[in-house]
């Protein structure tokens, strides 16, 4: 009798262990084929941002690997509505053409496999595509792995490149930031421009690093800004660069010159050596 019991329970017991067994395998397969699919859902193609945008649609995308050009100046479309004759100047007696970006825009850990351009210089029709952004754009913790251009663009409210890295060409000439805005812990693989670049709010570009030269010729930083322990590892030109209220420098690094010709630091002038 005890013997039986004995071989029913084991039998049990197996029975249990095969089943649980089962069950891990068939959670396994559910969590890796889960993952597969969120891995595919990762790739978002430019085109499906871009038509959105044109909707005028919030863009909130996290941990995405964004695929084509994100032309946010719309140039092709543009070209369409405009004369053909070279050289047409528009109203503003400039051959300029803006678009204005209504939506939200909001990236966070995202890759860009091709350019992300707000500044387009069209040789073929005279023209220059610029776009503006009207409500927050945020590029945090991302890499753009070739060019991002936003010469020219105006960012009306809060703006945020925190944590990312550029590795090609990028361009903040002669843009506007009028509200909060931040390059923390930003790198640049390529060099740099903030030629003729105004802040209107303080900017932090606290731990930035500039692997090649790094431009802030006749920039404006109307309310103070931080390079503490910024790196530049090669050039800095601050000529006829304007700060006003806190300079933060504490730390900061060139590694090859300076140029501070006709730098102010609230109205003073300003050598770092």
């Amino acid at each position: 009798m005890l013997m039986r019991s004995l071989i029913k329970t084991v039998q049990i017991l197996f029975t249990m262990k095969k089943f649980i067994t089962q069950k891990i395998v068939l959670l396994t397969l559910f969590v890796f084929c889960l993952s597969f699919v969120t891995t595919a859902q990762k790739r978002v193609d430019a085109e499906v941002i871009l038509k959105a945008v044109k909707s005028g649609k919030t863009i909130s995308y996290k941990n995405a690997t964004i695929v084509g050009v994100l032309d946010f100046t719309f140039m092709d479309e543009a070209l369409n509505n405009l004369p053909k004759r070279k050289k047409w100047r528009n109203y503003n007696n400039t051959n300029k053409v803006e678009k204005q970006i209504e939506s939200s825009i909001s990236f966070i850990n995202c890759t860009f496999e091709d350019d992300v351009l707000a500044y387009i210089p069209d040789e073929h029709s005279g023209y220059t595509f610029t776009a503006n952004f009207e409500e927050g754009a945020i590029f945090k913790n991302c890499t753009f792995k070739e060019k991002a251009m936003f010469k020219y663009s105006t960012f009306e409210r809060d703006a945020s490149f925190e944590d990312t890295t550029f590795n090609g060409d990028s361009t903040f000439k002669y843009a506007k930031f009028k509200k909060d805005s931040s390059f923390k812990n930003t790198s640049f693989e390529e060099s740099s421009t903030f030629k003729y670049t105004k802040f209107n709010r303080n900017v932090s570009f606290a731990n930035a690093v500039f692997k090649e030269t790094a431009t802030f010729k006749y920039a404006k930083f109307n309310d103070g800004v931080s390079f503490n322990n910024a790196n530049f590892e090669e050039d800095l030109n601050l000529k006829y660069t304007k700060v006003s209220g806190d300079f933060d420098i504490k730390g900061m690094h060139v590694s090859y010159s300076i140029n501070t010709k006709y730098t102010k630091i609230n109205g003073k002038s300003f050598s770092f050596y």
